[in-house]
């Protein structure tokens, strides 16, 4: 029961880590071959980027470990997940993130996360791209050149709390870097209800340590060297899904036509999905009310509120304008 509940992960943020990690890397070797004079990084900005709130301590590091439950995993995926800790390149423990998030939904995006990336792509603020490959696997496209697969390695749940392991291997081909780049991730994943609880909704906790293995020892020394801005980008992107998720729960409650007919649109979801969703919103209503007929003007505000925030200018302007 646990693996059906929780079989989707925390997987957007995980595949957005994976997708960030090619572009990254790619990145920084450009970084790296270029005149010392441009690519310097003061003092004080490598502080202020690594002031984040999350740690690449070597104590943080043990404890991420220990908290993996290796020994209660099957064999095949336990020997996945000790040999990417054995080399692993850089460690993060990123910053926890807590946010008010309806219980259900989180929990539908935990079973179904290419149903939440069908959104943005829906809304316009993304072209990543998650499909279901088999059970607890995905295959990952982010539009730009890095593509991957993520499975999930192993699961568990305990009252409201969860731990998830997930193993990702992407590679990224473009016109940043003259070769392909590769690397594998592990990405151990732990949340639950936070406390005290908040009279707006239910609070949730979600903390995240990746494990990122760069191949070649020249990727290697270049994602070290600008470790700094690695870990930052990564620990934005997270905290920008969270808060996606606190909005859209929101919604939810506010405006649940306007989620309703915003399911009605994800061309990627298969209808029985959409119907979950669609049920999240009725439930989430403050009232409880049974829903009238499908109100256009209810989606257009929903997707207005949505995309505000991820949405450049000039695209959130003629989406206005519409």
């Amino acid at each position: 029961m646990a693996f059906v509940i929780f079989a989707g992960g925390f997987m957007l943020v995980s595949n957005r880590l994976l997708s960030f990690f090619g572009v990254a890397v790619a990145s920084a070797a450009l970084l790296a071959a270029a005149n010392a004079a441009d690519a310097v990084v003061s003092f004080s900005d490598l502080t202020a980027l690594m002031s984040d709130g999350g740690s690449s301590s070597r104590a943080a590091h043990r404890q991420a470990i220990a908290a993996i439950p290796l020994q209660r995993m099957p064999t095949a995926q336990r020997q996945t997940a000790e040999h990417c800790l054995k080399s692993t390149t850089l460690y993060r423990h990123l910053p926890c993130e807590t946010f008010v998030c309806d219980t259900a939904l989180l929990e539908f995006s935990l079973r179904k996360p290419e149903a939440i990336v069908d959104i943005w792509r829906t809304l316009g603020i993304s072209q990543l791209s998650l499909d279901p490959t088999g059970a607890g696997q995905w295959r990952l496209s982010d539009g730009f050149g890095t593509v991957g697969t993520l499975r999930l390695l192993h699961c568990e749940q305990r009252g409201s709390s969860g731990v998830l392991v997930f193993h990702g291997r992407g590679g990224y081909s473009g016109p940043l870097s003259p070769k392909d780049l590769t690397g594998t991730c592990l990405l151990l994943v732990r949340y639950g209800a936070a406390q005290p609880a908040a009279e707006s909704g239910d609070r949730q906790t979600v903390q995240i340590d990746a494990f990122l293995d760069v191949d070649g020892i020249g990727l290697e020394i270049v994602t070290r060297t600008l470790k700094p801005l690695i870990v930052h980008s990564a620990a934005a992107n997270f905290h920008e899904i969270c808060l996606f998720m606190q909005t859209f729960s929101a919604a939810a409650v506010d405006n649940p036509a306007g989620v309703v007919q915003l399911t009605t649109r994800l061309s990627r979801t298969n209808p029985i999905d959409r119907c979950a969703l669609s049920s999240i919103a009725r439930s989430a209503a403050d009232d409880g009310a049974a829903l009238g007929p499908a109100d256009p003007a209810a989606a257009a505000h929903l997707q207005t509120e949505l995309a505000s925030r991820w949405l450049p200018v000039s695209e959130f302007n003629n989406l206005h304008q519409r």
